[in-house]
């Protein structure tokens, strides 16, 4: 079983005296920083000029230019973009970093694959939150916090793990309770749920259901809403009380219906697929894909975000959506 970490498994008196630079000011860069801060910890801001800089200096943070953060910091957060992530860090971070400072990701997609090489005189840790940074910040503020995970890379001060839970709690993460990974496991399983099931299989499978519905005759509004809309009440039951408290809350019809026939939806090939979809992730083959992508300018990303907007099930889902505004 996995050892879940609370509160009492933290102490921030190791944060003493050390300054944080969190390295963009985004969703996860203000909800973080702003955590941070106001658990009593001294923070900086590294980012460019633009709406994060002005941003961050409305709620009063000390900003500046991501190469001054990196060497006035003791703990460097990065919270920018995967893609660009090891540019700016070639760039402006690692010819800042000193001995014993903490390198520090919520997420472990560029030191998996080897995107950052970070020197042997840092610690490499993760604390990365289980929720978008609007969650983050929220729950702190109603004295919870959002589940988080850590992971620890390179030891070298051999305080690692202590510093990553007393960041862990400086976010209001061990108020809900943090779980110990690895970078390589956080990114791959990461990956393969956006890839297989939150994003890509759950997309897909809404276009094909509202498709075939449309193909055969059926009103496209009440294919949307059957495929589409209803879709947030299922994934609010299951995420309140599992799969199994779904299905107590659903009819009988609909509970015999999808028990029956949800197996000939992901059958056997779909299984290998998603197998296959996770040796992609696993050779590194889909990092490398994806990399390539943004290197070239995101031409096929592009087409299918200009696609998609063409679907059927986008326009009639945008005046649908009126219905629920109150006028």
């Amino acid at each position: 079983m996995v050892r879940i970490y609370y509160d009492n498994d933290a102490n921030l008196n190791i944060l003493k005296g050390k300054t944080i630079a969190v390295i963009g000011f985004g969703n996860q860069g203000s909800a973080q920083a702003q955590n941070m801060r106001d658990s009593g910890l001294d923070v900086i801001i590294g980012s460019r000029r633009g709406r994060g800089w002005d941003d961050a200096e409305e709620k009063g943070f000390d900003v500046m230019p991501i190469e001054e953060a990196a060497e006035k910091a003791d703990i460097v957060h990065i919270l920018i973009p995967d893609e660009i992530q090891a540019d700016v860090y070639k760039k402006k971070i690692e010819k800042n970093l000193k001995d014993g400072n903490a390198l520090m990701f919520s997420h472990g997609f560029n030191i998996r694959f080897k995107c950052i090489e970070p020197p042997d005189f840092v610690d490499v840790i993760m604390v990365a939150p289980k929720g978008p940074g609007i969650l983050v910040r929220e729950t702190f503020l109603d004295g919870f916090g959002t589940p988080a995970l850590i992971a620890i890379e390179q030891d070298y001060t051999k305080k690692a793990k202590e510093i990553a839970l007393a960041l862990a709690k400086a976010i209001g993460a061990t108020r809900a309770g943090v779980l110990e990974t690895t970078f390589t496991e956080e990114t791959e399983t990461d990956l393969f749920g956006e890839q297989v099931d939150l994003c890509g299989g759950v997309t897909e499978l809404i276009k094909a259901s509202f498709d075939t519905l449309v193909e055969n005759g059926y009103q496209p509004e009440l294919a949307y809403f059957e495929t589409l809309h209803e879709l947030k009440l299922i994934t609010d039951l299951i995420q309140a009380g599992g799969l199994e408290y779904m299905w107590s809350c659903v009819s009988n019809t609909a509970e015999y219906g999808g028990r029956t026939r949800g197996k000939r939806i992901i059958t056997p090939e779909v299984r290998e697929s998603m197998k296959e979809i996770l040796r992609d992730i696993q050779t590194d083959k889909f990092a490398k894909e994806w990399i390539n992508e943004y290197k070239s300018g995101l031409p096929n990303l592009t087409r299918m975000r200009e696609e998609d907007k063409e679907l059927l099930i986008e326009k009639v889902g945008a005046r649908l959506r009126k219905m629920f505004v109150k006028k």
